[in-house]
This record gives C-alpha cells, structure tokens and sequence, in this order.
C-alpha cells in the first residue's frame, strides 16, 4: 500500500479534531494487519472507499472512549451510555474524517467517494474486511485512545 494514500486520513485527524474542541492529536505505533478480520474494541465506524481508490476505512475505539470523544464534540455534555446522541456524533465524527482526507486525496489529483458511515458496536465480535493489505495505526486524541484502520483493494 503506498504511504500517500495513509498520510490523508492521518492529516483529517489532526485536522478535523482541534475543530470539535480536542487539544493534542498524536500517532502511536503503525503495523500491518496480519489478517483481514479487525477485532472490535466496542464501536466501530465503517466507510467505504469508491473511485480511484477502493476499499475501507474503519475507525475502531472502546465504548468508553466513544463516550469521552461524543462529550467533546456536544460541547462538553455528558454523555453516561453510548445511546442514540452519541452513536450519532461518532457516525458523523467518522464521515468528517473521511470526508477530509477525500478533500485532501482530491486536490492531490486523486478522486475518492466515500459511502455514509456504519457504526457497529459489541465487544465479541471481527469484522471481515476485503483480502487487502490493511493498515492499523494508532491514535490519542486528549489522550484518548482511537485505532485506524485503512483497507486498500
């Protein structure tokens, strides 16, 4: 998978992010997955990737973490379960994030369509992504734990 393809959705988070009121964005470790299958940390939120690029990206927290990052984005609001609101707010938080590494991708010269996001939650569950070369990358937003995963056809 060619590293130009990663660079936007890294750039989306830093970018995106210090906009819905979140102060430090850092990368953790990047590794290759070794299968096609992600296993859930409790919410997934799932894009498809069409056009000069296909494939996936999956961002993937704990349900805790969900709940901290939906607080920031409604402003500060509490948020006790990860109930309707705040599966809204993460669907939505991985459409912006996609949406702008497709901005990025376009003005590169490469278009990129992105379908509306899927969010899955459970614990006990993998999810099955296409036979492609899949990339983890980890990511602290406040300190908050998010994983990426990009899949590339």
């Amino acid at each position: 998978m060619d590293a130009r393809a990663i660079e936007p959705f890294l750039t989306a988070i830093g970018t995106v992010m210090p906009g819905l009121g979140f102060s430090s964005v850092r990368r953790g470790k990047m590794s290759i997955g070794e299968t096609n299958k992600i296993a859930s940390r409790g919410v997934m939120v799932v894009i498809g990737l069409t056009h000069q690029m296909r494939g996936n990206i999956a961002y993937n927290m704990t349900v805790d973490a969900a709940r901290k990052i939906a607080s920031t984005m409604m402003m500060g609001m509490p948020v006790a379960s990860f109930d309707a609101m705040a599966e809204s707010a993460i669907a939505e938080l991985g459409n912006m994030l996609a949406a702008n590494a497709s901005m990025i991708l376009e003005k590169r010269g490469t278009k990129l369509d992105i379908s509306p996001p899927t969010v899955i939650t459970g614990e006990s569950f993998a999810s099955t992504v296409s036979n492609a070369q899949r990339i983890n990358i980890e990511m602290f937003v406040d300190d908050i734990p998010m994983e990426i995963n990009v899949i590339m056809v």
